[in-house]
């Protein structure tokens, strides 16, 4: 009798939770699927999934949900032990099937958890989860073509758009309502989800722990597919205040002996002689209309750095290398080219430096870009913010890809190990970031960062003469573009008077000052 009992008690719950299903139309996009297949089902309880049927096999996949604790900090951390030197590093573990125990599919169909608009709704290390869970069945259970050459179908049902990351805009085929339906790119697809889960790890190991040792890059070469069609860009508007660092940047990559094309961005702000020594410089001049912030103040440095954005717009190459005009590469980095959209240096907290990022081209992505300018809000006001809020599951490169000139701390053996890599020769680390005033707007000889109180965090007289080094090595003619203005030399002077008077202790502004470029 108690089993009996036991038995009518399952068969009720059982009836109520049927009671409970959400009955949902299917899309329409579905009847052209044809039958037959075998449908996987991923977080799917609780939706009434019997008029699927038709369609073929349901496979009902099974994964532990993560657990709440885990927080996207923990997957994406401000500091990594990127040398090693303690216990190396780890990413958390993010439960996921046991792929093995499935046949293969044809199609796979997931309910996407979305928390939008709560703040934070995008780094939600559920919703990452679900969206790791469907690629990683794509790739491994899912059919490549085998069928009479049909490819693998993911389709979501969410509020929210799947994870750009994984599920790129160009591979949407159609969306109904909160039906999501894609075809995905499995190579891609399958290089993605071999990198680790998170920014936890870095994406470009280091194999050796010496930090001048160069990667190890034929383990990365073996894994990945070589694009020739690839670029370094960077970009120009508004003003001619970057020219000169653009010119150096392009010097420094071509020193390092890429053979890329080296691509620059500008509106017509730029004058003609101007132009022509960026040509000299080696860019590739590619004119553009320039991007507003909408919700920056007029007349500020942010106002149209949203021009970045048309980076995307260079669909004749499927892989960019972005370079910040204020940036030096003093080692050869095309092994970057093997690396997806988004891979980056870490910033702060779970933020990436968009100062040297891999991207890939897409109109698609470009207009689903502009079509968020209002709704995004960028923590800076300006592209970087924008794009982690885009790109929330990004790929971590070394520091040394992207080192940036700062003394956060500014204790003595910060000051001492940083400045030792940044007068290194040969060069140990592979790119110089120069924050803070830069160097062709200072003294040749001098470091004005040290002059303004809240600027001396990015002061080093080791990194400006690194700069200068590399200046004094190209052409005259191209020298000519990081003249100083007669009213630039005046600021200087007055700013060397202000830090005299605050008495600075280390008293850099007692140096002799011999700058010996004429003023424009």
């Amino acid at each position: 009798m108690k089993a009996v009992l036991e038995e009518r008690l399952v068969v009720n719950i059982e009836a109520k939770a049927e009671k409970k299903m959400v009955k949902r139309e299917k899309p329409s996009f579905l009847n052209e699927m044809g039958r037959g297949m075998k449908i996987g089902m991923v977080n799917m309880e609780g939706e009434d999934i019997s008029e699927w049927k038709v369609h073929g096999q349901i496979i009902k996949v099974k994964f532990e949900k993560v657990s709440k604790l885990l927080e996207w900090k923990e997957l994406f951390p401000e500091w990594i032990d990127e040398e090693e030197e303690m216990d190396g590093t780890e990413c958390p573990e993010i439960p996921m099937p046991d792929f093995n125990s499935y046949s293969y599919m044809d199609m796979i169909v997931v309910k996407l958890p979305c928390k939008y608009p709560e703040e934070g709704w995008g780094r939600d290390v559920y919703r990452l989860q679900v969206n790791l869970v469907a690629a990683n069945l794509a790739v491994k259970r899912g059919k490549r073509g085998w069928n009479n050459g049909n490819k693998m179908k993911v389709v979501f049902l969410s509020k929210c758009r799947p994870m750009v990351e994984m599920f790129r805009c160009d591979e949407l085929k159609k969306r109904e309502g909160n039906w999501w339906y894609y075809e995905p790119d499995m190579d891609k697809l399958t290089q993605k989800v071999s990198l680790p889960v998170g920014s936890c790890t870095l994406a470009l190991p280091l194999w050796g722990k010496e930090i001048n040792e160069v990667y190890d890059i034929s383990n990365i070469e073996s894994s990945t597919k070589i694009s020739r069609r690839e670029a370094y860009a960077t970009v120009l508007h508004s003003s001619e205040t970057y020219v000169c660092g653009a010119i150096t940047l392009a010097q420094s990559l071509l020193r390092t002996g890429t053979k890329r094309d080296l691509i620059l961005l500008l509106d017509r702000s730029i004058s003609k002689p101007k132009r022509a020594a960026l040509i000299k410089a080696g860019w590739k001049l590619r004119f553009i209309k320039r991007i507003r912030n909408p919700k920056a103040e007029k007349n500020t440095y942010n106002e149209y750095n949203y021009s970045k954005f048309r980076l995307w717009q260079l669909t004749d190459y499927e892989k960019i290398i972005f370079i910040d005009a204020d940036i030096i590469v003093q080692r050869n980095i095309d092994l970057l080219f093997h690396f997806p959209q988004m891979t980056a240096t870490g910033n702060d907290a779970s933020i990436f430096n968009s100062g040297i990022m891999v991207i890939e081209p897409s109109n698609c992505t470009f207009n689903m870009f502009m079509q968020r300018t209002k709704e995004i809000i960028s923590y800076n006001g300006g592209d970087q913010g924008f794009l982690n809020e885009v790109f929330v599951w990004w790929h971590r490169l070394p520091r040394r890809v992207n080192f940036l000139k700062n003394f956060w701390s500014n204790n003595s053996n910060e000051v001492s190990v940083k400045n030792q890599l940044f007068g290194a020769d040969p060069p140990k680390v592979y790119a110089i970031h120069y924050l803070g005033l830069k160097p062709w707007v200072c003294y040749r000889d001098y470091d004005c960062n040290w002059d303004i109180g809240d600027q001396r965090v990015y002061a080093s007289d080791v990194a400006h003469r690194t700069w200068w080094k590399l200046h004094d090595s190209m052409d005259k003619s191209l020298q000519k573009c990081c003249m100083l203005t007669k009213q630039r030399k005046i600021e200087l002077e007055w700013d060397r008077k202000l830090a005299g008077k605050m008495g600075f202790k280390d008293e850099h502004w007692r140096i002799n000052v011999t700058d010996p470029r004429k003023f424009t």
